[in-house]
């Protein structure tokens, strides 16, 4: 297919938001937040925190599997493939989608991801009015949330995660999305390079590891939410807890839309690349 004027022009907002997330300069107390918290992990014994992080990490292989494979992300492939062939009748596969413009992958991908921002907005409403058990189950719900979100986004551009090559580029995609903006720059430049220098489409061969020390502020914010929300939880406005209910609905989807935009920008560079390659 020929690469277009409005193909142009995505690729060229794509390149301006990666030039801000490497102009992006954080401020003293995240430098400081920074260090305390590599300072936290670096009093605990080497093999203490190597079996965590690859605990943490085997927790989210198998909950990326459990979502993938459930019968909502089915259902929701089918309908990305029927909204796809409104399109072009021709398509049969979630590759054929490829066969699309650009405009009509994002109306596909932003279809969803406003969905799943509603969800993560409601979510954090629920968990800012409910008790412990409510806050609890929080953070697995956020992550299934955005898990989920990132696999619906890389279907909508015609990338499937059924391979291991996609299954750890859809994991290494929300664990970057949910990084601070200071470090988004590096993990973007790290993904680019994976998908240029990868030897095989199907097989992954390289670097496994998801999480680490810096990865750990999300889920760090995610608790200081909680304790926010036990605070102010008995202060009612009308009988309701307003101000924990706003905190929790804030704070979800901020998470959901850091994500879903750093994730919707991943896959329309792999599939304009992907264009751009093809038409050379």
């Amino acid at each position: 297919m020929e690469f277009t004027k409005r193909d142009m022009k995505t690729w060229n907002e794509i390149s301006e938001w990666q030039d801000k997330l490497n102009q992006y300069n954080p401020t003293d107390l995240a430098s400081l937040y920074d260090k305390w918290l590599e300072q936290s992990f670096s009093r605990l014994p080497e093999d203490v925190q190597q079996q965590f992080f690859e605990k943490l990490d085997t927790w989210l292989f198998h909950l990326h599997a459990m979502v993938q494979s459930s019968s909502i992300q089915i259902d929701a492939r089918d309908r990305i493939l029927a909204s796809a062939r409104v399109f072009n009748d021709e398509i049969e596969e979630i590759k054929d989608i490829h066969l699309l413009t650009i405009d009509q992958l994002n109306y596909i991908a932003n279809q969803h991801i406003a969905k799943h921002r509603l969800y993560s907005f409601v979510q954090g409403g629920i968990s800012g009015r409910g008790g412990l058990l409510l806050l609890g189950s929080d953070i697995p719900a956020m992550t299934v949330i955005n898990v989920r979100t990132v696999q619906l986004i890389a279907m909508s551009y015609g990338f499937e995660g059924n391979t291991p090559f996609e299954m750890m580029m859809a994991l290494k995609v929300f664990n970057a999305g949910a990084m601070p903006k200071r470090l988004q720059g590096v993990a973007w430049v790290e993904l680019v390079r994976e998908i240029q220098t990868a030897e095989d489409e199907y097989w992954y061969m390289g670097i496994e590891e998801l999480t680490n020390p810096k990865w750990m502020e999300q889920p760090l914010k995610q608790l200081l939410k909680a304790v926010s929300i036990t605070v102010f939880r008995k202060k009612l406005l009308g009988g309701v807890p307003l101000i924990s209910m706003a905190i929790g609905a804030g704070a979800n989807y901020q998470m959901t839309k850091d994500v879903s935009e750093f994730a919707q920008k991943f896959y329309q560079y792999r599939y304009l690349q992907g264009k751009k390659a093809d038409e050379e």
